[in-house]
């Protein structure tokens, strides 16, 4: 049964019936990272390591499908660990975090070896297949391009505040950074390391996340306020740019009370192969959306713990996603006894296709 993992691996509830992928790690999970060929899904974390499971999508007899997962590898930072991604044949995976470095793991082999140093935590790590080399983001205010045979940087961007977020589709690039700035890079522009364009984000507050477009024509970026801009890379689109309310609750009045809105971080946007995308925050729920039709495809339920990252797997019928607290609502609020957990939600086509909108009614009845 889809999700029976869940009990046994600590869940107090799991409304989804996902399921719950054992070994998860012992503090924060930071950022999930799937293989090209789907296989394998890694996790870093604030307890100092990566983790590497091997996962398995399997029909049953029933024709149901049981999701499967069991750690397989395991590699240790001299720091916490806040991001990864793999390299394009999945051999490789990139990992940087709080000790400054930038690190290779050679699966096969459990080896590692530093492939670039910055002077501050490394935030975001990004290998860009078409072009050949390994983008980090950090707090140092720098972005720097690693070729892996050279400990020099094969160029350094500098950045007018700290990467909170980062998102590569070649040959688009687009950055978040503190103070809401937000720089847009075109990369097989000859003169690209610099931006093509640096202005401040269509949101308020905060920047938490930010996610290219498949098609590379825009982004999507995430905020602390419960919200979500879709904004497009050409200023000729600028009227179809457009902001969203999520991750929000209301709850009823009372006599002689107002009512009170629960606002919540946006900690996670991911696209889905079919232009499609889902986001999670620290109200413990995720959604999928279709931007071009402006609509909610899925609302699922609470999971009773903040989501503090996700992805979609590359064949795109897994929803890797992390349970963990946030600190988003201070120190007062975290148990120690809750679990770290990483699941797995099986994304069925009719959950994540776009839909066609319904024309508006025009004649009698």
């Amino acid at each position: 049964m889809l999700g029976a993992s869940a009990v046994s691996a600590g869940v107090a509830s799991n409304p989804n019936n996902d399921y719950a992928v054992p070994g998860s790690p012992g503090d924060g999970i930071s950022s999930l990272s799937w293989s090209p060929d789907s296989r394998f899904v890694v996790a870093s974390s604030w307890d100092n390591s990566v983790r590497c499971y091997e996962v398995a999508l399997q029909q049953q007899l029933s024709q149901a499908l049981q999701v499967s997962a069991g750690q397989r590898a395991q590699t240790t930072f001299d720091g916490p660990v806040l991001c990864t991604d793999f390299s394009a044949d999945g051999s490789l995976v990139f990992a940087g975090g709080c000790d400054h470095t930038a690190k290779a793991w050679t699966l096969a082999t459990q080896q590692s070896s530093v492939i670039g140093r910055h002077d501050g935590p490394i935030k975001s790590i990004h290998c860009v297949r078409d072009f050949n080399l390994v983008i980090t983001g950090s707090w140092d205010q720098t972005i720097k391009c690693w070729d892996t045979r050279s400990p020099t940087p094969a160029a350094t961007l500098t950045l007018p505040e700290r990467c909170y977020s980062m998102d590569v589709t070649h040959p688009l690039m687009v950055v978040g950074t503190a103070e809401r700035k937000i720089l847009i890079y075109d990369l097989s522009r000859g003169n690209w390391q610099s931006p093509l364009r640096y202005e401040e984000s269509p949101l308020r507050h905060q920047t938490r996340c930010i996610a290219a477009f498949p098609d590379r024509e825009g982004f999507a970026v995430g905020s602390i306020e419960g919200r979500v801009a879709i904004h497009h890379v050409n200023p000729k689109d600028a009227g179809r740019n457009f902001a969203f309310k999520c991750h929000r609750d209301t709850q009823d009045a009372r006599v002689g009370q107002p009512a009170i809105c629960n606002i919540y971080s946006v900690n996670s946007i991911v696209f889905h192969k079919f232009g499609t995308f889902a986001t999670a925050g620290s109200d413990g729920v995720y959604n999928f959306w279709d931007k071009d039709s402006k609509q909610r495809l899925m609302a699922f339920k609470p999971c009773g713990n903040a989501i503090s990252c996700a992805a979609f797997s590359p064949v795109g019928n897994l929803y890797a996603y992390a349970l963990s607290y946030d600190w988003s609502r201070g120190s007062e609020n975290y148990n120690p006894q809750t679990p770290n957990l990483i699941m797995l939600h099986h994304v069925k086509e009719e959950e994540i296709k776009q839909r066609t909108k319904k024309p508006p009614s025009s004649g009698r009845k």
